[in-house]
């Protein structure tokens, strides 16, 4: 079983126990917050126990008993006319303040936390749960390092559905809490249970002898002396009754027996090892004597809700998406095998498109985990889907897939790899990477060579399937429609239109959406908030598949605006540049928060070119604080395709944008393309690198590379590079 089933299924059976020992924790640390608060003033550091005792002697003659609770205050037991009393004592005059009860907390809540409510029975369970929560902790930590991609990366921005965000968000702030609270808890259970003894020695023969002498005073007793009072836990007074009664005191570091006649130490017992380690974990575990950290552990305890519930909604969400593959032809009998590597399930689906195409073509097609990997006779060609994960893994399902293939003697079947990843991710589709360099090094043919797919496009999968279609000579489309989410109706109130001259027309077009109440919003219905960067789905009439363009604007602009370009036979750009106003499109949003910018003062360099500036334009609008954003804007010519021209200028004047460079590559003096601008403006670009500048590029993927080299050239002085950059979540891209 794997770190994320072992997650998964301990989260499910013993999560419900795990909520119950968490909430009952956060209400029992309430009780070290509340006695540091209400406790009367607590005793004065370096005072010595004899001095307290002399002052309790004179207020309280029939004192028996004085004990220092965790918060620090004194309390003194002792008889009046045979009633037992408690009282809170003032070590500064020995003046009693008022009676002292324990804690009024519920005690069926502690019973709860201890035992589930059980007796012993339920100590073991609730042992068990504490060891659960162990493995669910360090597991949890696994996986966390696994999606962040290491160490390096585990503060980076999260990335995920919302239920997603908070687990791991949460997980970063309180995992290692959570693991302390179980590995304490369990510390106290193995002395509860008796697993461990804490002290299994005899107290030793210590008895006063009687030698005519009254008793000696308390504030005479060189031990007492020696004692500071913030050291003390508790101290016996010798009784009336018996002459051979002695004093007792207990520190952290042990007790020891007192002479009453002489003051003479009669035994020590040093703390054994068990005892201040067990010391130690209920301080840890409830906080006593230390209120903050009392507070912590109240907080970490609730969060244990808030991991279940997001954790049930990602098991939800997992289930729903999980892999049901149909037609499957038995693997001894396919000509045509097809293996995922897949950590959110979305690659299965590209393999059903696959599996179904192919089985269109009269093929035999068995699809199957990649760690499934193997030929048979019937097998005539191997295609492998592989996603990566974090920083370059494999998907956790087949982590040691790539260790077998490795072991396996190549055959003559060619095995084809098409890679899916993000590239806001410095290690894109290193897995699927890695996987063709190990089949290659094997000596396995390909048909096709490595293809990496971005974000899941069903668009450059459908050009794969092009290129797969003239490789094997067959009549093959694969129309992938991915799952869509609910979708409200655009209404056009606007466009701008850039007639190419000797390439495809342009338009922005500025869309509204009919108002939408609470209640449609809550169920799924209409269209989901949005920010300048992510992106909207527009689903064209007569396709299931939708067609994704970046965002020029935000929910708050109160419209959604796009830039759009005629694709050469692109079913979803036709249909929008033949829109006229008043015309409607069906279209959802898509998060996009790899790319978006994150909130601070630093200043911001916006690289895009072509329509790439849309999402950069939304940003530059969008910046009502006048944070110092820098745009590197590439274009043909600037009197056909300098989109956003005309706001960018407003912009500029309203200082929402600090500085423009432009680069048109299609008229005199143009200045070249993009990186080229880069390279005029190399200091400049170094300086606002060094004062901690976000780097967001937007355009072809071409374009992206060619800035990806120039930003190298112009960082290395700095020491820094564009993989550097992308390691501190400064360095993203949008490429289409």
């Amino acid at each position: 079983m794997g770190w994320k089933a072992l997650h998964r299924w301990l989260g499910l059976t013993v999560g419900t126990l795990a909520v119950l020992l968490g909430m009952s924790g956060a209400i029992l640390a309430m009780d070290p917050v509340q006695q540091a608060w209400n406790a009367p003033a607590a005793a004065a550091a370096g005072l010595p126990v004899s001095t307290l005792v002399e002052r309790v002697a004179a207020s309280i003659p029939g004192a028996e008993e004085i004990r220092r609770l965790p918060s620090g205050a004194i309390v003194v037991f002792s008889f009046a006319a045979d009633q037992p009393q408690a009282s809170y004592v003032d070590p500064a005059n020995g003046q009693v303040l008022g009676p002292w009860q324990a804690s009024a907390l519920p005690r069926w809540v502690k019973n709860l936390h201890r035992s589930l409510l059980l007796g012993d029975a339920g100590r073991w369970g609730a042992a068990g749960v504490a060891l659960a929560m162990g493995v669910l902790c360090a597991s949890g930590l696994v996986l966390l390092l696994r999606r962040m991609g290491g160490w390096r990366r585990l503060v980076a921005r999260v990335r995920g559905t919302l239920a997603q965000r908070i687990h791991v968000i949460a997980g970063r702030v309180v995992l290692a809490i959570l693991c302390l609270t179980s590995l304490t808890a369990l510390t106290m259970s193995a002395s509860t249970l008796g697993w461990v003894a804490l002290d299994n020695r005899a107290e030793p023969e210590a008895v006063s002898l009687a030698n005519g002498k009254p008793d000696m005073p308390g504030a005479q007793l060189a031990a007492l002396q020696g004692l500071a009072v913030q050291d003390l836990r508790q101290l016996n007074l010798p009784g009336t009754t018996d002459p051979e009664d002695t004093w007792k005191i207990v520190t952290a570091q042990g007790q020891g027996w007192i002479d009453r006649y002489s003051g003479r130490m009669l035994a020590w017992q040093d703390a054994t090892r068990a005892q201040r380690i067990y010391d130690l974990a209920v301080v840890l575990h409830t906080g006593e004597a230390a209120w903050p950290w009392a507070v912590v552990l109240g907080l970490a305890g609730a969060s244990v809700l808030l991991f279940w519930l997001s954790g049930i909604v990602i098991w939800w969400q997992a289930r729903r998406l999980a892999p049901r593959i149909a037609g499957n032809t038995p693997q001894a009998q396919a000509d045509v095998l097809i293996f995922v590597a897949s950590e959110g399930g979305s690659t299965w689906g590209f393999a059903q498109t696959l599996q179904d195409a192919l089985i269109s073509a009269r093929h035999r097609v068995h699809t199957s985990a990649l760690e499934n990997f193997q030929t048979t006779p019937a097998t005539r060609q191997v295609f492998v889907l592989a996603a990566t994960y974090g920083e370059g893994q494999a998907p956790a399902h087949a982590s040691g897939a790539l260790a077998r293939i490795a072991t396996l003697k190549a055959g003559h079947v060619p095995v084809t790899v098409l890679g899916f990843g993000d590239r806001q991710f410095p290690a894109f589709c290193a897995f699927a990477l890695a996987l063709e360099r190990t089949l290659r090094t094997q000596g396995w043919p390909t048909l096709l060579p490595l293809e990496c797919i971005h974000q899941q496009s069903a668009q450059q999968f459908a050009r794969w399937g092009d290129a797969l279609r003239d490789a094997l000579g067959e009549p093959l489309v694969l129309a992938h429609a991915p799952r869509i989410p609910a979708t409200a109706m655009l209404t056009l109130t606007a466009r701008q239109d850039y007639p190419g001259a000797d390439g495809p027309a342009t338009a922005i077009l500025r869309f509204i959406w009919p108002a939408q109440s609470a209640v449609a919003r809550l169920r799924g219905h209409g269209l989901a908030r949005f920010a300048a960067g992510d992106l909207v789905g527009v689903v064209p009439p007569g396709s299931a598949v939708p067609r994704y363009y970046s965002l020029a604007s935000g929910w708050e602009d109160g419209f959604l605006e796009i830039c759009v370009r005629q694709m050469n036979g692109g079913l979803c750009s036709t249909h929008l540049l033949g829109l006229q106003t008043g015309g409607t499109v069906t279209a959802f949003i898509r998060p996009n928060p790899g790319f978006a910018l994150p909130r601070s003062r630093r200043p911001v360099l916006l690289i895009g070119a072509g329509t790439g500036v849309s999402p950069l334009a939304g940003f530059i609008r969008r910046n009502e604080t006048r944070r110092p954003m820098h745009l590197y804007f590439g274009g043909r010519d600037p009197e056909r395709d300098f989109y956003f021209a005309h706001e960018i200028q407003t912009w500029l004047g309203e200082g929402r944008l600090t500085s423009l460079q432009t680069a048109f590559s299609r008229v005199p003096e143009g200045g070249g393309y993009v990186q080229d601008a880069l390279r005029r403006d190399a200091g400049r670009v170094r300086a606002l690198v060094a004062q901690g500048a976000i780097v967001r590029v937007c355009g072809s993927r071409a374009m992206a590379q060619g800035v990806s080299e120039t930003m190298d050239t112009v960082l290395a002085p700095l020491g820094l590079s564009v993989s550097a950059l992308k390691d501190q979540d400064r360095y993203a891209e949008d490429v289409f």
